[in-house]
């Protein structure tokens, strides 16, 4: 993924034209929700590269990082969603209250994908600055939503065979 130095954001459309008729199921915090939207671009981007039709996505907006396990659940739940991508931002502050956003929104998640047997794609940047999220949200480091996305989708594959 997104590392110093390196963007990590390119990907082959081609390697993943057997994923166009995926359901693909969207939750994004609306906290940083300039930077979310950034991360957003860029997963739907990949959905766009591959020539899946909209329709077949289902985008969904929590209030921040800390309910993107709900929001990922109940799209899991469906019958109509195959996968899920979900996406925040976190910045580090003055208090503790970041490594406990951070930490539950991880557990929940990962809690999420193996209870369903679902992929979750996971982009929730966890970063010390805004410049940090911002520069993995489209800028120097690449777009993790476009990253997380591929994830969702390969994972998706896995199915196929």
């Amino acid at each position: 993924m997104a590392t110093a130095g390196k963007n990590l954001s390119a990907f082959d459309p081609t390697t993943l034209s057997n994923c166009a008729d995926f359901r693909i199921g969207i939750v994004v915090s609306a906290w940083n929700g300039h930077i979310t939207q950034r991360l957003l671009d860029g997963a739907t981007s990949v959905l766009d590269a591959i020539g899946q039709r909209p329709e077949l996505r289902t985008i969904i907006e929590v209030p921040g990082a800390f309910e993107l396990p709900l929001g990922a659940q109940k799209l899991c739940q469906r019958n109509d969603i195959d996968g899920v991508l979900a996406i925040g931002v976190v910045i580090q502050g003055e208090t503790r209250h970041f490594d406990f956003v951070c930490s539950g929104a991880t557990q929940g998640l990962m809690d999420v994908m193996l209870k369903h047997d679902k992929p979750v794609g996971f982009c929730l940047l966890t970063d010390n600055t805004e410049q940090q999220s911002l520069d993995r949200a489209g800028g120097i480091h690449g777009n993790k939503g476009t990253e997380a996305m591929v994830a969702v989708l390969q994972m998706l594959q896995l199915s196929l065979s």
